[in-house]
């Protein structure tokens, strides 16, 4: 018995303290700043409190009706702080895990030429904690099956194929679009658009991919919300050894949730495979055909990209909505702007697929948006090979975390008005909206591993948004509170009431 006290002692003595203190005397040997760590918990502390004070301070000022998108010290407080003393590029702890934090993008440029994209890997840390969510999907992993996943899903994204989804994305906004008004016709004028928008984008993600009515997809989404709300809204001590342990209860009902989404994705997998059998026109307007056609990927793949896909292609849209309605009920004279544009290009018919290029001004508001408020506000990277950045060596497995939002409201790369809501400076300039640097800005990724689903994302932006400016107007409502919060996703974190009129 002694023996094993003894073992079990000099295990978590190396874990919690000899390893990681020597990886920190490396990276401060080649060259790396950051705050000072305190094992095992890393800078995990500072980092709770930052946070805590932040949402204290929000708290104690709710009557102000101000609305600023300086919104980077808000959501990271503890990278805000930190830039400050040791630059955009340095590193800090979670736990005893090192995560070179990156806010500079020649520096991420320099970094990502030498690496190709199935090179690339993902934190071991965060593939560990999150596999109840998205499991062994393109999320998450790596090497050969990242070729080999990614090449069995692109096709999927397709023009061709995504011309004939659509229709599927029409029916389930028109459904919201005649609630509302019934809901208008009763006196209410108030709708929490977040909460609204996000069960649309869920029936249209399990219409569109999967061919599931509204009931089942309803089921998934509160599960898939149940498991984010578990994972990421409070502090579980990711990256602090045995963490799993001091927050065991979280973990198990994280697994749990986990097996049911499983189970659920198990029998609609069976369906499918019945509906979209070889010869069936359900096939083209089933995107989860396309991933079994000749069964490239085995059962326990399906389901982690059915995860994957089922969770990033509902909230991605859903979230960009979300703040767009926001952004236009500021500036009423963008809606205004955007509905003359719809009246031009699609008139007073059907949205049509080779219609939606043409909203162009519409394009210019969906980047300003993902560049205010991006609702994948981090990337993150964990290093296969030695890097070597000028006189920087970042070893073989250093964690990455890429700044998105402080990339995004940096002054130096956008200019004086980085702050302000102004969709034509991607007139233009489409692609960068007139940033100083390409690699600045970042609404998808970046490098090979950028997001495969963008395609989606773009056309069930226009569709949803056409039809929603074509039936209403959007003013903002006094009991909103702006705080944007991350929920792994940046989102208003006390919701989106907004005031709705018809036009």
């Amino acid at each position: 018995m002694l023996p094993f006290l003894v073992y079990l002692l000099l295990r978590l003595l190396f874990s919690c303290w000899i390893l990681p203190i020597h990886v920190y005397r490396k990276l401060r040997k080649n060259g790396f700043g950051g705050p000072t760590p305190a094992f095992p918990l890393g800078n995990i502390r500072e980092m709770e409190f930052l946070c805590e004070k932040n949402i204290k301070d929000y708290d104690s000022s709710l009557e102000s009706p101000a609305i600023s998108h300086d919104i980077h010290s808000t959501v990271f407080p503890y990278f805000s702080k930190w830039q400050k003393s040791h630059g955009k590029v340095f590193i800090y702890w979670l736990g005893t895990e090192p995560f070179l934090y990156i806010a500079e993008p020649e520096f991420l440029k320099k970094m990502s030429s030498k690496v190709q994209g199935k090179r690339w890997g993902k934190p071991n840390v965060f593939k560990h904690d999150r596999k109840p969510m998205f499991g062994s999907g393109l999320l998450m992993v790596e090497g050969d099956d990242w070729v080999r996943h990614r090449h069995v899903i692109t096709p999927a994204f397709s023009p061709t194929n995504l011309k004939t989804m659509v229709s599927l994305m029409v029916e389930p906004a028109t459904k919201m679009l005649e609630r509302w008004t019934a809901l208008i016709n009763t006196g209410k004028t108030e709708f929490d658009v977040e909460r609204e928008i996000t069960t649309m984008a869920g029936e249209i993600i399990a219409r569109a991919s999967f061919g599931l009515s509204c009931e089942n997809g309803g089921e998934m989404l509160g599960k898939l919300r149940a498991m984010q709300i578990t994972l990421f809204n409070v502090n579980r001590y990711v990256g602090v050894p045995f963490g799993q342990w001091i927050c065991r209860r979280k973990n198990m009902e994280a697994k749990k949730l986990g097996k049911e989404i499983d189970q659920l994705l198990l029998s609609i997998i069976s369906v499918a495979r019945n509906k979209c059998g070889e010869g069936s026109g359900q096939r083209q307007r089933c995107l989860l055909g396309y991933l079994m056609e000749g069964e490239r990927l085995n059962e326990r793949e399906l389901v982690d990209e059915c995860k994957t896909f089922f969770f990033g292609g509902h909230e991605t849209t859903a979230l960009a909505l979300t703040w767009t309605l926001l952004l236009l009920a500021m500036h009423p004279h963008w809606q205004t702007q955007l509905r003359e544009e719809i009246t031009r290009v699609i008139g007073d018919g059907e949205i049509h697929f080779t219609n939606l290029a043409a909203l162009n001004k519409m394009g210019w508001v969906m980047n300003e948006v993902l560049r205010l408020y991006s609702p994948a506000p981090n990337v993150q990277r964990q290093a296969r090979e030695e890097i070597k950045v000028d006189d920087l060596v970042i070893p073989k497995g250093t964690n990455m975390w890429v700044d998105t939002v402080a990339m995004h409201h940096d002054p130096t790369l956008w200019g004086d008005d980085v702050y302000e809501f102004r969709p034509e400076r991607f007139k233009d300039d489409h692609l960068y909206g007139g940033c100083k640097h390409k690699t600045g800005f970042l609404p998808f990724g970046f490098g090979g591993r950028m997001c495969v689903g963008r395609n989606w994302t773009f056309i069930e932006y226009k569709v949803v948004l056409t039809m929603l400016l074509t039936k209403f107007s959007f003013s903002p409502s006094p009991s909103y509170h702006h705080s944007p919060s991350i929920l792994l996703s940046l989102r208003p974190r006390y919701g989106m009431p907004l005031i709705v009129q018809p036009l």
